[in-house]
Order: structure tokens, then sequence, then C-alpha cells
């Protein structure tokens, strides 16, 4: 894949999903993307042992892995004033400063905006907070399950009158979905920045996030809310029967999209092998096809229910209409589309066993990205510092007062 962030350096001092998955998309798409731990504990995210129902106590940190890719790690104390210092220095190369750090722990740290900007006016600073650089809830923090699918309205979208609310399909669901907009977002700040030579503070939060996720229902709400009528939700009844989830025999499960139902109704019988319902009077013209419906929905559900997911995505897979099947995270891998797509790429292990990621979702030039292994921590601190033109005495010394590891 072309490189399309070759020569710009993002100093990420960030911990967790939200906004190191930003700085993964960036390194996915070739920026130098250097990654601050902590000398001794790392990025807090690595002593996490059980993600999502499963241990991740194996050789290769799933989590970290998918947020940490393509990037080069320098353990570093900045709390230190010397620590400090050398982040700076770091910080006068780089195109982008990219934390996630609460508004206390930066001023205390001495990484606020100003702090960084005074040492590099034209950086890009790029914070994710939970809940906004704004308002009474500002110096909180958060994680994707609160501020994203809580707060936002997604995991109420789903919920029927008596239901309690979801839970979200996985971890790191909303953060993954953040991260690639703060990526986007950084990328609109360089190029602002290199048309005009000005540089931005780009704020993202997860709250934010969340509401643009829900914003035409949400819009769809307010507005419903000035008119007295009900609000838009996902999973009402639909009127149109080609909208809809249908159970197959065996447990399979389909979901129907055809917006323009009547119109698409004749082929989708006809590939379900019921051609005769295409002419049936009930169905035949689109007022009659609406004002039976129920029916139209129940004659579909019984044929549907004579087949195998699997004998249905063969059958009618050739059909005109909108569908999809529902599937489990162990079938992806298997999907056409995602093999032809290079949606997953296998990563190369050094003296291990090759790994498979979730590329990003963007392509260029309709090239994958080619995925590199996460860092170990602080896996590059000599490497970054000779660069800089340290010598093996300096080095030396700042690891024996605990400056860097």
């Amino acid at each position: 894949m072309k490189d399309v962030m070759k020569g710009v350096r993002v100093l990420e001092v960030a911990q967790y999903t939200f906004v190191p998955s930003a700085g993964a998309v960036l390194a996915d798409w070739g920026a130098d993307v250097i990654k601050i731990e902590h000398p001794e504990t790392g990025d807090g995210q690595r002593g996490l042992l059980r993600v999502g129902g499963k241990d991740n106590t194996a050789s290769i940190n799933f989590l970290m892995e998918h947020s940490n890719r393509g990037k080069r790690s320098l353990g570093l104390d900045i709390a230190q004033d010397e620590g400090r210092e050398l982040l700076y220095e770091i910080a006068k190369t780089s195109d982008v400063f990219l934390t996630n750090f609460l508004p206390e722990a930066r001023t205390k740290l001495g990484i606020d905006v100003e702090d960084i900007r005074a040492v590099n006016p034209k950086i890009i600073y790029a914070r994710g907070t939970a809940h906004g650089a704004k308002g009474p809830e500002r110096l909180k923090g958060g994680y994707d399950s609160t501020g994203y699918w809580a707060r936002s309205g997604s995991g109420m979208g789903q919920r029927g009158p008596s239901e309690a609310p979801a839970m979200q399909p996985g971890p790191a669901y909303g953060d993954s979905i953040g991260g690639m907009t703060i990526a986007g977002g950084i990328s609109a700040a360089l190029f602002a920045r290199e048309r005009t030579g000005e540089p931005s503070v780009v704020d993202i939060s997860l709250l934010s996030t969340g509401l643009w996720a829900m914003g035409a229902g949400l819009t769809g709400s307010m507005l419903a809310e000035s008119t007295g009528g009900g609000s838009p939700m996902a999973g009402a009844a639909f009127i149109n029967p080609l909208v809809g989830i249908y159970r197959a025999k065996g447990g399979g499960t389909l979901m129907f999209t055809m917006l323009q139902g009547h119109h698409y109704w004749a082929d989708t019988v006809t590939h379900m092998g019921h051609p005769e319902l295409a002419t049936d009077p009930r169905f035949a013209t689109a007022s009659a096809f609406t004002e039976n419906a129920d029916e139209a929905r129940a004659a579909i559900q019984e044929i549907i229910e004579t087949k195998t997911l699997e004998e249905w995505r063969d059958q009618i897979g050739p059909m005109k209409g909108q569908w999809g099947p529902f599937q489990t995270l162990g079938q992806l891998p298997s999907d056409p589309q995602v093999i032809a797509n290079d949606l997953i790429r296998e990563v190369e292990v050094e003296g291990g066993s090759p790994f498979r990621l979730v590329a990003n979702p963007v392509q260029f030039d309709e090239q994958a990205p080619e995925l590199r292994k996460g860092p170990e921590h602080a896996q590059h601190t000599e490497e970054i510092l000779l660069e800089m033109g340290f010598n093996w005495a300096r080095i030396q010394s700042l690891k024996d007062r605990g400056t860097i590891n």
C-alpha cells in the first residue's frame, strides 16, 4: 500500500485503546509513531489479563496488537525533569502530539498544549477525551462502554419496553471507531497545515463519536419531539416485509434491508423458489403489498425456516435485493468478501509464529496496508535515542537514573 503518511512523525503519550488505536491507523498509513510508555509499568493495557471474557495472557496480547501495531516504544519517565526534557526534544521533531491523559495529568506532567507548542509551535496537538474538552465533566475519565455506548444512546437502540440495556458487542468497540475518527481528524489538520502553515488542536471524545454514530436517529428524535411524533429507532416494526430479521433452519439469521420493498418482491421470492408469490393478488401491487405486509412477512419467515443460512447464501446470493447474514467472529475470517478485500492481514513475528490482525478500513489505490507487529514494552528506546544523537554513555546514565528503560 502507498504510505500516505510517510515522513510524518507522531509522538504518542496515551494508554489503552481509544487514542492509541488512532496512532495504529496512522502507523498503518506509514507514519513513524513513537509511543511513550512508563519505563517500569508501560501502557496499563499490557496488564489486562482478561478482556471480553477471553484470557489475554498468551504470547500475543490481542488488545495491545490491535491498537499499537507498527509503532516504536520508548520507555521514558516524563515525571522526571530530565525525562520531560527528552520528551520535548522528540516533540521538536514531531508533526503530531497525540494524548488521552486527563487535563490535570497533562498539566502536572507538562504536556498540555502550551507546553508542547512552546518547543514546537507548528505541532498538531490531538487529544481524545471521554466527555469533551469543555463542560462540567471535562476533568473526568471514561471508557467506550460508558461514554460511547451507554451515554450516547447506542446501547438503548435495540432495547424493548421491558428489556435491560445491552452491553456493547465487543471489547474496544467504541474505542476503535473513535480511534479511526481521530486519525481522520489528524489527517485533516495535517492537510490544513500544509495549505496554510497553521497547526490545529484536534479534539475528539467518546461521547461525540457516539452521538455522531447515532446522529440520524437523534436528529429524527429531536424533530419528532418538536412535532409531537415518535422517535425513529432501529429494530422497530417495519411495514415493509423486506426489511427485518429472519431466522433460518438450524439457528442462522438473515438481515433483509430492501427499502424499496415491492420493487424487489418478485425477484426475491423467485430466487427463494416461490415465484407464485410474485403474482399473488395479496402482493401483486404496491398498495396490496403494503396492506398485506403482515401476511407477506409470515410467508417469508415460513420459507426461510426451511433451509439453513448456508443454503440460503448459495441460493439467494445472486438476487438483486440487499441482505446480509448475521455472522459470528469465528465466521468472519472465512467470509469471501473479507478475504478478497484483504480485511484481515497476517503479521510476521520474528522468531515466532505469524498471527492475524484486522486491517483498518481505509485502503489507498486498492491496496491493503502491510501490518507490522506492535512493540514490546520499551523495545525501541535505544534505537530512538541513537537516532537523536545520544551516545551509549548518556543512554546508560539515563538508565541508571530510571529515566528510561
